[in-house]
């Protein structure tokens, strides 16, 4: 982000003609994947500097050889609606590099899924998983089908005859998928029950996010939203103020929405606004946690009903409007590329001063420039919305183990997680060159493991 030929010295130069020679390639490649070639483009203008510094990078080709996954799945899911028809969707799974574990990385249901977003969550999932200091490599899956307005045995046939593809490819040691937009508790039991069924034995490792009952870790739904909050608040008191007394936004009304405003209002923030994709909510006096939670979690609800309650809040239609209110700190939650170039400029206008992603790269690489330019605290997805992942991981762990850790210690756990993924990437800015530049530093310490790991075990 922001580096300018101008100021490049001869190394640097080079380094660049290799990254832009690399993502050429990429492009010609995959023509269509725009979601991709956003994700690839963003991470490798972060590592110009490294390559400058290490020429090593390039004389391995690691680039080359990150960029493709070690396997792409796609197949079909069959399934039989309420009405006894048969329905097909997509399905799809990215497996895209396990040098340092185990493919990790959620699996999403919604109708925009499609190949070249499983692939761009799969790239970022690499190097967010490898900034945890945890040893779980990257991967992603999901499928085109749709469970707003399913009933229950739909999803549960749905799901079913999914697991019963995915099941070939997965394992506690192999893959370990996740929950991610339209897969929570209920569609991870769902799967969890037929992949035992398939494969005859009791793999708790096999899922993450799963219920309580039968292997889940507690803190795993907080986990995310926690996440983000506690990285943001790392960033911002380097900077000499904090949450208390802030006001703020949130994009969402989903699981990362949900407790990041509950962590936010627990620090002292005034959280004002959140939303849905239909419209926004705005309450002056602050947002009441337990209505949003209750509303989405509970009943299933659009965020819209919440004024039903509160009649001195505002609900307004169009979910992109929500950033053009005025506040501290703006903690997008939502979905990939919902701040652009404008609304980024209407926030900096606003006096925004830090923003934290908690969605997977919610903003556009022009967005970015903005808030960077603008002298505004950012804190990128693959960095602080990795506490989801985390405690995922913690979750396997506690498997392993065959025990279960108290909410505190799993909370005290994300806590120091999100506190070291921090210091990783200011370290990794100051470095080489970029000292306060997030982008720059997760990106650089995320890619740094897992490309020292493949350089150590050769040419596979």
């Amino acid at each position: 982000m922001l580096l300018t030929t101008e100021k490049l010295d001869p190394q640097m130069l080079s380094a660049k003609q290799y990254v832009d020679d690399v993502y050429e390639k990429v492009v010609k490649r995959d023509p269509h994947k725009k979601e991709f070639h956003q994700a690839v483009r963003e991470i490798f203008n972060s590592l110009i500097p490294l390559f400058a510094k290490e020429p090593c990078y390039m004389e391995h080709s690691i680039l080359e050889r990150i960029v493709e996954p070690d396997r792409i799945i796609s197949f079909r899911v069959p399934w039989v609606d309420d009405n006894g028809r048969t329905q097909v969707n997509r399905g799809y799974r990215v497996q895209f590099n396990n040098t340092i574990g185990p493919y990790k990385g959620g699996i999403r249901f919604h109708p925009t899924v499609n190949s070249s977003i499983v692939k761009f969550l799969g790239f970022e999932q690499i190097f967010k998983n490898a900034l945890t200091g945890q040893p779980i490599g990257g991967g992603k899956g999901g499928s085109d089908f749709d469970p707003k307005g399913k009933s229950n045995g739909e999803i549960m046939r749905f799901t079913q005859s999914f697991m019963s593809e995915l099941a070939r490819h997965i394992g506690p040691d192999i893959d370990v998928p996740a929950g991610d937009i339209g897969v929570g508790a209920r569609e991870i039991g769902y799967m969890f029950g037929q992949y035992k069924k398939l494969k005859g034995s009791y793999e708790a490792g096999v899922l993450t996010g799963k219920g309580l009952e039968y292997g889940g870790s507690l803190g795993r739904k907080e986990a995310t939203g926690y996440g983000v909050v506690y990285f943001v608040q790392e960033m911002i008191k380097d900077q000499g103020f904090d949450f208390s007394g802030s006001t703020v936004i949130v994009s969402g009304s989903g699981n990362v929405s949900i407790y990041a405003i509950e962590k936010a209002q627990q620090l002292g923030a005034n959280v004002v606004a959140c939303s849905d994709s239909n419209g926004y909510i705005y309450d002056k006096n602050g947002i009441k946690f337990e209505t949003v939670k209750r509303l989405k979690e509970v009943e299933g609800k659009r965020i819209k009903e919440y004024v039903l309650e509160h009649p001195e809040a505002e609900y307004v239609e169009g979910s992109s409007g929500i950033w053009s209110i005025p506040c501290d700190i703006a903690l997008p939650c939502a979905t990939q590329n919902e701040i652009d170039e404008t609304s980024a400029k209407i926030l900096v206008a606003n006096g925004v001063k830090a923003i934290g992603e908690g969605a997977n790269m919610p903003s556009t690489l022009e967005a970015i420039d903005v808030f960077l330019e603008g002298n505004v605290l950012f804190a990128p997805g693959k960095a602080a919305n990795a506490g989801g992942v985390a405690v995922s991981a913690l979750e396997m762990a506690q498997n392993s183990m065959r025990l279960s850790w108290t909410f505190e210690e799993v909370d005290k756990k994300l806590h120091e997680i999100m506190h070291n993924i921090y210091m990783r990437s200011m370290n990794a800015a100051e470095d080489y060159g970029y000292p306060g530049n997030l982008v720059i530093g997760s990106n650089i310490a995320g890619f740094k493991k897992v490309a020292d790991a493949m350089i150590a075990q050769g040419v596979i």
